[in-house]
């Protein structure tokens, strides 16, 4: 565990920061000044209200409903997937949660969470109110902010039923990343026929698990009929596509604690430096083109036919975001998504 440095002085070293480069994002910032993001919020300034939450998660998020309408925010290193609209009811146990949605859509891993605050920050436009959760190294799990349609009556009411006594934030080191097996010790062969029987998408994690194979290795080494890799444009053609073809899909972002899914169209595209973006009313977006490292096409067989997905993952094999059509159990997938998807294998034939 490592406490805090000296507030005072880490305070002036912010503000320093901040005077040069006043947009910087609080990740960003952060990581200037060489401490995790919920240790910046923890520091706190004049123009923020910061009040440390009970560690009672499943609780505060069953709460969030009486908010109103909120954006929901969750990322991971290189994206960034923000969704608007009313929390539904929270579904699982302390450990693993399930909201479900049209609007907000999440799988969330309680287990993770670590700390989380409410806070008030004062800007030139007005009040910004939030609720924010992190893991045990400090890094961002999950952030709802208040919108024009929420209750701040209730936000207030929320802060102070859950409210914890403040208390000296200590963060955990960051966790080296833990080593995979080589292909050589790999069961291919069994691990291709086990492939081959899935009958839901989400047995493949249970199969990663079997074969002790991590996710990309196990894209690597499925075969050509179940993943083919393809160029990280294929990410900004899908979208491309998509978009003028009018076709709903389904674009999961999560981190160790949180997995959050949009569910429709998406319409307002726009290219901002490394930043490929999605800028809807209700969904945004933001992934950084030049972290991906690579992009795969994958195919999985369940009880309703193949579901096929994209998926993008950084240098370090990181899953950042995966692509699928829109669908639910019992339906078969979008012919429409499937021909996108299938267009980007043939793209590369070619």
């Amino acid at each position: 565990m490592s406490a805090l440095p000296h507030n005072a002085a880490l305070a002036e070293r912010r503000a320093a920061v901040l005077a040069a480069e006043p947009r910087l994002r609080a990740r960003d910032l952060a990581a200037r000044l060489g401490i995790s993001e919920a240790e910046l919020v923890a520091l706190g300034h004049d123009d923020v209200d910061v009040t440390p939450l009970r560690k009672d998660w499943a609780a505060i998020v069953a709460a969030v409903p009486e908010l109103g309408r909120v954006m929901a925010l969750t990322r991971n290193e290189h994206v960034v997937h923000e969704r608007k609209g009313v929390y539904g009811s929270l579904e699982g146990n302390a450990h693993v949660g399930l909201i479900v949605g049209n609007d907000i859509d999440l799988r969330i891993f309680f287990s993770h969470w670590k700390f989380g605050f409410a806070l008030t920050e004062r800007l030139d436009s007005g009040f910004r109110r939030s609720l924010q959760f992190f893991d045990a190294q400090g890094t961002a799990i999950h952030k709802i902010y208040l919108t024009e349609g929420s209750s701040v009556e209730n936000f207030d009411l929320l802060v102070a039923r859950f409210a914890a006594p403040a208390a000296p934030l200590a963060v955990e080191a960051p966790r080296a990343p833990k080593a995979g097996l080589p292909d050589a010790e790999i069961n291919v062969e069994g691990f291709r026929t086990a492939w081959d029987v899935l009958t839901d998408t989400h047995q493949f994690h249970g199969l990663l698990n079997k074969f002790k194979v991590e996710r990309l290795q196990a894209l690597r080494l499925a075969g050509d009929t179940r993943a083919c890799r393809v160029p990280v444009s294929a990410l900004r053609a899908a979208l491309e596509t998509s978009a003028a073809r009018k076709l709903p899909i389904m674009v999961f972002v999560g981190n160790p604690g949180m997995i959050q899914i949009h569910t429709g169209p998406v319409e307002n595209l726009k290219a901002t430096g490394p930043w490929f973006n999605v800028l809807d009313e209700a969904f945004n977006l933001h992934l950084n083109e030049a972290a991906l490292d690579s992009a795969w096409v994958v195919w999985k067989p369940t009880e309703d036919g193949t579901v096929t997905s994209l998926e993008l993952f950084d240098a370090t094999g990181l899953l950042v975001a995966t692509l699928f059509g829109k669908r639910k159990p019992g339906v078969a997938e979008d012919e429409g998504w499937r021909a996108v998807v299938n267009g980007l294998t043939e793209r590369e034939a070619a």
